[in-house]
């Protein structure tokens, strides 16, 4: 069969699936074995790349962090954040806007998670955020958006799923989304400050005294030493981040039980149920989506995809605006696991051939899925912060255009430097 009809056949089964509700997983496999199916392959192709696509040592980490993530928001973690930020800056113009992305920023080095970070945090700071007279909409789309770090600043679990795929280093790209991840959060507290102030959004909190943020702090100290402990052992080189996420594990286990006792037996097991789920999920995406990938492969896609692009231009600007561009359309209907295993093999090839770091489109495939947690009709952080907010969609869906706005400047700022990505890698490597 010639690549034309391969891709007829692959895209076209899954295209005409998810619109009928057919789970991501359960399109990509039937994809993968009406191809089968019509090119003659043997039978025992399938199972044999599902297996080698989830025999993979990281992937263990993603039930663990997903594990963290729920451990951490059941046993008060959340809570402490907070109340830590504000006291730090509860008081200034747009301060409680500045606490809500920090506290996501925290939370996110330990969950890996948009929606759950959004959840987290967006549960105590958006009804605080309309007590101290902000609009329902605009706290809504300031969790929102700060859950969005939730997948960029490492541990994520999109990271460690592209890793996989893409048979990069899962250290490398934690490395990588530091930058990224600081930049962004920079970003969103500055244009958080301004809209604040443009729009008259003071808050009503009397500036925090010394002992007050003393205490703060002291309560909070557990919350903090999670990200230091993971991310610097796994920076350090004390351990993989598949290690690390069972390290972070037990210590969850020990702050939410002893430390904070707001961790019980029966949030314990909701937890795990939970996160147990999650992994399942993903496990499954990645099988089918590597026998997926594979027929691509097979059939020489990438290839033929890489020659038609290097036919119109090899200026690697260009290629990744005209990526990002299509990245951020799909992500808008496409949930981010999906994107990540189904155009991982097909884009990265393409990359690779005009000279763009493989670590660096990991960066900008990341940061794109971020937009689509933004954007109807699959915006999964909009889903979860509009109930909290008690607004509709719509009105929620207005006021993140502002921050889809800078996300996307965000992304345009990391292809015109991409020492922003891939620079720290680089230079711990040495």
């Amino acid at each position: 069969m010639d690549p034309v009809q391969v891709s007829l056949i692959l895209f076209g089964v899954f295209t005409l699936l998810i619109p009928l509700g057919v789970p991501i997983a359960h399109a990509l496999g039937a994809a993968a074995l009406c191809l089968i199916l019509a090119a003659g392959i043997p039978g025992v192709f399938l199972p044999q790349t599902i297996y080698h696509a989830t025999d993979q040592f990281p992937l263990i980490a993603v039930p663990f962090f997903v594990l963290v993530g729920y451990l951490m928001e059941y046993g008060g973690v959340s809570c402490k954040l907070t109340d830590m930020a504000s006291a730090l800056v509860g008081h200034v113009t747009g301060g409680f806007a500045a606490v809500t992305i920090v506290s996501c920023m925290f939370f996110a080095a330990m969950s890996g998670a948009g929606p759950a970070t959004v959840a987290a945090i967006g549960t105590i700071m958006i009804p605080a955020m309309i007590r101290s007279g902000y609009p329902a909409p605009f706290a809504g789309a300031v969790a929102s958006t700060g859950g969005t770090l939730g997948i960029m600043i490492p541990p994520s679990t999109p990271m460690i799923i592209y890793a996989v795929v893409g048979n990069v280093s899962v250290t490398q790209m934690f490395i990588a989304g530091v930058a990224p991840g600081l930049l962004t959060r920079l970003v969103l507290i500055v244009a958080s400050w301004w809209i604040c102030r443009r729009y008259g959004y003071t808050a009503r909190t009397e500036r925090a005294s010394s002992r007050e943020i003393a205490r703060a702090f002291w309560n909070g100290c557990w919350a903090l030493m999670a990200p230091v402990i993971v991310l610097g052992g796994i920076y350090g080189g004390v351990f993989t981040p598949t290690e690390a996420s069972i390290i972070a594990v037990n210590y969850a286990l020990v702050v939410g039980f002893f430390m904070y006792r707001e961790l019980n037996f029966r949030k314990f097991v909701d937890a795990f149920v939970k996160s147990v789920m999650v992994g399942g999920t993903v496990t499954i995406i990645v099988g089918v989506a590597g026998a997926f990938g594979r027929l691509l492969t097979q059939y020489q896609i990438p290839q033929m995809l890489s020659e038609a692009v290097l036919s119109h231009t090899d200026n690697v600007y260009v290629v990744m605006i005209i990526i990002a561009v299509g990245l951020i359309i799909i992500g808008t209907f496409m949930e981010t696991l999906a994107t990540i295993v189904l155009l991982t093999p097909i884009l990265l090839p393409v990359c690779v051939s005009v000279g763009i770091d493989p670590i660096l489109f990991g960066i900008l495939l990341v940061i794109t899925s971020e937009i689509g947690f933004l954007t109807p009709p699959l915006g999964a952080n909009l889903f979860v912060a509009a109930p909290i907010a008690k607004v509709s969609l719509e009105a929620i869906s207005l006021a993140v255009l502002p921050f889809i706005a800078l996300l996307c400047a965000v992304v345009l700022i990391l292809i015109l430097f991409p020492i922003l990505s891939v620079g720290l890698p680089e230079l711990l490597s040495r």
